[in-house]
């Protein structure tokens, strides 16, 4: 699957992915860049329920919903 192109929120637990996009308004991007989520930056996906996700990135651990980890493209 490396190389493979999908939403955060399909990613499993204990996966690495790299951010590779983030759609949505200008005021979501700025906001999820200001938490890590910028093209290039590794993500670990620590658990996931119902397509929430709880992440690590850049040192921090987060938790986005589905709707927010849907907006993030990743490649494993």
């Amino acid at each position: 699957m490396a190389g493979s192109r999908l939403p955060l929120a399909m990613v499993g637990p204990d996966e690495r992915a790299r951010v590779v996009g983030v759609r949505g308004g200008a005021d979501l991007r700025q906001h999820l860049a200001e938490l890590g989520f910028v093209e290039g930056s590794e993500v670990k996906v620590i658990s996931r329920a119902a397509g929430d996700v709880i992440v690590s990135v850049k040192g921090a651990r987060l938790a986005l919903n589905r709707s927010m980890a849907s907006r993030i493209t990743v490649t494993l």
